[in-house]
């Protein structure tokens, strides 16, 4: 077969196949024009999923008769100043979108430029245009795609359902609404209330009032403001706490130089900074802004410019990774029970109608004579006669100390402990209010962080076993043990074979004590089958320093006294990221004076 030259037709759909993938494709090129042309509101319509009709309208800069001719022709454009493709400030560029979109659908462009005494209006069907007529517009563009991919109905098996299709579209509205919180946005259509984003006041303020709009009040309350800078890169915007999270990726909105992308750097570089707070089938929710100049990066490395190329990708990540980082550990006591209600939630009573001729002294919970305990302290609590399965015994620590607390200890943080229940949470007073503390939580994240300042100074400190401690294991386990031995013994665990089958425990971390070496060693084995060799070694080592963390910590059923329960508060009150344990736990819940009264209908 001779080569031969494609049809003019023909070109544009093969170059729609790249450009226009599904109705959100359209959405996406429509409303980026719209932005690019200065709009302050846009409205975005659509039906049937996109394929029956989409409509954008804007109030920015319209176009001439002239402009709009060569508009809907391939690689026109009014974005590019001259042919330097590394200053581009703008989200569009190629001037590909409008004839793509012709090629395969009903094309109909209505605009207005403000010299011209009328509108002007333009149809491209199957990539044929019509004459440009005369048309009624007050300001801006409006631009009406109907029966998408009629012209290649092959396309058309390939979509997904409507339901699909809108959500794909309102998705894509969101991150663009999110870029540009300074302009209004509303999306109506396919039968649902029409959704309205006002435009946001300039600033950083302005900015979470558009995130939370979008992303809700909870990732509102949540939020931590990051920001850094660094060799003409800005890396700003909002983080959510530990405290939220979700089950995949999609809740990280990233956007460079105002355009939302999906890129695997940034990604990667929020999922090493969220990596001592969140456990591994978590992730995080952000929304990042990258700004810097345009000559930085290459915006024109994907056909429909969802990724982009640094020209200084380590730079980039590492400040990704320091804002984020640095905003972590500023609200480091900010967790999931402390940051969304959820205490007074759990706390607060379900009620239900009493029955008739209900007679409290017939209740379970009934007061009986105060007795003494079997230790000879007074009854502190009413005795529920109707409850004895539920018994949880005598006090499982020594509540006998002073009944009040020193000022200076209740003025503290995390208050002045109190007692200790069921052998595992400590219960402390604060000024207004009462907190419970999960000691083996708070205890890990303690012994966490000093594995790492040891490791960061000077090594860790390791003492030497006087018998070896001999473990067995499975010949597997073994080797990827001997495998990672040396990456161990960095921080303090000195391992050798002994044998198949076995494996010689000759130094342990001094920080974790005594330990019961062989579930220490099971547990890391398993974390290893995890790794591959591309995870750097700074994100290995912390993942064994955060199940030695786990193995070194107080365990919950260790009785505590009353003095140790207190060194314990202030060690978190020292330690940063205390809210969590490293595995994205919260370490305590508070419950504030005000809360309880509510909860007791004093307020």
């Amino acid at each position: 077969m001779p080569v031969r030259q494609l049809p003019e037709t023909v070109v544009n759909r093969i170059a729609a196949g790249e450009v226009v993938e599904r109705p959100a494709s359209v959405v996406k090129e429509l409303v980026e024009n719209a932005i690019d042309a200065g709009a302050t509101r846009i409205d975005v319509f659509t039906d049937g999923g996109g394929r029956r009709r989409i409509g954008v309208t804007d109030d920015g800069a319209g176009m001439a008769k002239g402009d709009l001719a060569l508009a809907v022709d391939r690689h026109a454009t009014s974005k590019l100043d001259d042919e330097d493709l590394l200053g581009i400030r703008t989200l569009g560029f190629r001037g590909e979108a409008l004839p793509s979109i012709g090629a395969v659908a009903r094309l109909c462009i209505t605009t207005r430029d403000a010299r011209e005494p009328h509108a002007w209006s333009l149809t491209v069907e199957g990539g044929r245009k019509s004459a440009i007529v005369p048309a009624a517009l007050t300001q801006g563009t409006r631009v009406e795609v109907g029966d998408l991919f009629y012209a290649t109905p092959a396309r058309l098996k390939f979509l997904k359902t409507d339901r699909a299709e809108a959500e794909a579209i309102r998705e894509v509205v969101r991150r663009l609404a999110m870029a540009r919180p300074d302009i209004g946005f509303t999306l109506a259509g396919e039968g649902r209330a029409p959704v309205t984003w006002t435009s946001a006041l300039p600033g950083a303020a302005g900015r979470l009032t558009r995130l939370g709009d979008i992303l809700g009040g909870d990732f509102r309350a949540a939020a931590i403001p990051v920001c850094a800078e660094r060799e003409r890169v800005t890396v700003d915007g909002f983080a959510a706490a530990p405290s939220l999270t979700r089950a995949n990726a999609l809740g990280q909105y990233l956007f460079v130089n105002g355009r939302p992308v999906r890129d695997k750097l940034i990604l990667g570089a929020v999922r090493a900074a969220y990596s001592d707070y969140l456990p591994r089938d978590r992730h995080p929710v952000a929304a990042l802004f990258v700004t810097t100049d345009p000559q930085e990066v290459d915006a024109n490395v994907h056909p429909a410019k969802t990724e982009v190329r640094f020209r200084n990708a380590g730079l980039v990540r590492a400040l990704i990774v320091h804002a984020l980082k640095e905003g972590l550990a500023r609200e480091g006591r900010r967790t999931a029970a402390n940051s969304d209600g959820a205490v007074l939630t759990a706390f607060r009573p379900a009620t239900s109608p009493r029955p008739a001729g209900w007679d409290w002294r017939q209740s379970p919970a009934a007061p009986a004579d105060a007795r003494p305990w079997a230790g000879g302290l007074p009854a502190t609590a009413f005795a529920e006669t109707g409850q004895t399965t539920l018994d949880v015994g005598a006090p499982s620590a020594d509540v006998r100390f002073d009944a009040g607390p020193t000022l200076d200890l209740v003025d503290r943080p995390l208050g002045a402990a109190r007692t200790q229940i069921h052998e595992t949470y400590i219960v402390s007073q604060t000024r207004d209010g009462l907190i419970v503390v999960d000691q083996h939580a708070a205890h890990e994240r303690i012994v966490y962080e000093r594995l790492k300042a040891s490791l960061a100074r000077d090594g860790v400190q390791r003492q030497i076993l006087l018998i070896p401690d001999i473990v067995e294991l499975d010949e597997s386990t073994v080797e990827k043990l001997i495998d990672r031995a040396r990456e161990l013994e960095k921080f303090g665990l000195a391992i050798e074979s002994f044998g198949p089958g076995a494996v010689a425990v000759r130094e342990t971390p001094s920080l974790l004590g005594k330990i019961n070496a062989a579930a220490l060693l099971r547990d890391l084995a398993e974390h290893m089958a995890e790794w591959d060799e591309t995870l750097p070694l700074e994100r290995r080592l912390m993942h064994v320093a955060a199940t030695m963390a786990c193995h070194g910590s107080v365990r919950a059923g260790r009785i505590l006294k009353p003095e140790e329960m207190n060194a314990l508060l202030r060690e978190m009150e020292a330690t940063p990221n205390s809210g969590q344990c490293n595995h994205g736990r919260p370490t305590y819940v508070e419950l504030k004076l005000d809360d309880i009264e509510k909860l007791f209908g004093r307020r």
